[in-house]
């Protein structure tokens, strides 16, 4: 017969506390038993309701008896033992780093330096207990903005931005993109050991003017040809014959943002209350813009899209035809 000896007010407290917001299984299992005993509830049902021996359940009062509200926990020692100390794990977080795509190479640099043999399982456990996690690689930009100018300009978009929100002007973002039938491959939901298939082919390239504001009101310019300055004045004096308020587009450095047309058309742009605003070299997400093209070809895009070439410009006009309603993206 097992002797348990009556929890007093308090530790019942402390007992209700640590089964609510202790992070250990264990830890809120012994504290629910003890409760649940305090509650006269029977060692027979107790055994039913944790799956556990009548064993256990002795084994979780003597440690209360000898030990209170520390004998909930494990003791050090239990458990398997770790293989990798701190400083280890560190290394091969650094070593996964170097090597993003290939944890062999960290399996092999771990039986060099140290002599011990573990699985890639063992690996991505380690990394994700350090923030790491396996998602898909972005494509980099050729270099680094000059961060003062970088600096100086976001805090210019932010100005923007608040004088839009308090109605004195209009703010709009205005960029280029093409898309073919070579896909971007996004991420999805696979059985395991099996990989879905997009099709991919050479095809002509569909490249977009567009120009949009916070509000998601988007306006588009379609073409298989290229998009050269002659395309982007024509696209500007044609979404903006006239402004009702001053009215800010923004681009970034790409040269034909940056011709002598161009050039050419500043003054008359600004006398009518349009102005430029060119954002710093190597500064994509300054742009709001970008987004919506991220989204298109990694998100929405659906993978029957690029079973031929037809569809796949139904596809592309249908979301740009339908964006704001079907496809919408917060950008508060």
């Amino acid at each position: 017969m097992i002797f348990f000896r009556e929890i007093n007010p308090l530790s019942y407290r402390l007992l209700e506390r640590i089964y609510r917001q202790s992070r250990h299984h264990q830890v809120r299992q012994r504290a629910q038993c003890l409760i649940l005993t305090a509650q006269g509830v029977k060692i027979k049902e107790l055994m039913k309701i944790f799956k556990v021996s009548y064993k256990t359940i002795y084994n979780w009062y003597e440690r209360w008896e000898l030990e209170g509200m520390v004998g909930l926990y494990n003791k050090p020692g239990r458990g398997s033992k770790r293989i990798f100390n701190s400083s280890s794990e560190l290394n091969i977080r650094e070593w996964a780093q170097q090597n993003p795509k290939q944890l062999k190479k960290v399996l092999k640099k771990v039986k060099e330096e140290w002599g011990i043999e573990v699985s890639t399982e063992t690996i991505k456990r380690i990394l994700k207990k350090l923030s790491m996690s396996w998602h898909c690689l972005r494509r980099g930009v050729r270099g680094e903005p000059d961060q003062a100018e970088y600096q100086e300009k976001k805090a210019q978009l932010e100005e923007f931005k608040r004088l839009e929100d308090e109605g004195e002007i209009n703010l709009y973002y205005l960029d280029e993109t093409g898309f073919s039938l070579i896909p971007n491959v996004p991420y999805g939901w696979q059985n395991i050991g099996e990989y879905l298939l997009i099709k991919s082919r050479r095809s002509p390239r569909l490249n977009i003017l567009g120009i949009m504001n916070r509000k998601i009101h988007l306006k588009t310019y379609i073409s298989s040809q290229s998009i050269n300055s002659d395309v982007v004045i024509a696209c500007i004096d044609a979404f903006f014959p006239k402004v009702d308020k001053p009215t800010v587009i923004v681009v970034d450095q790409a040269s034909i943002h940056k011709s002598d047309a161009i050039l050419e058309k500043i003054e008359e742009w600004s006398a009518r209350g349009i102005k430029i605003f060119n954002l710093p070299s190597y500064s994509p997400e300054l742009n709001l813009i970008e987004i919506l093209w991220r989204f298109i070809k990694y998100e929405w895009i659906e993978i029957d899209a690029y079973s031929s070439w037809s569809n796949f410009v139904a596809s592309i006009e249908k979301i740009l035809r339908e964006f704001g309603d079907t496809y919408v993206i917060n950008f508060v």
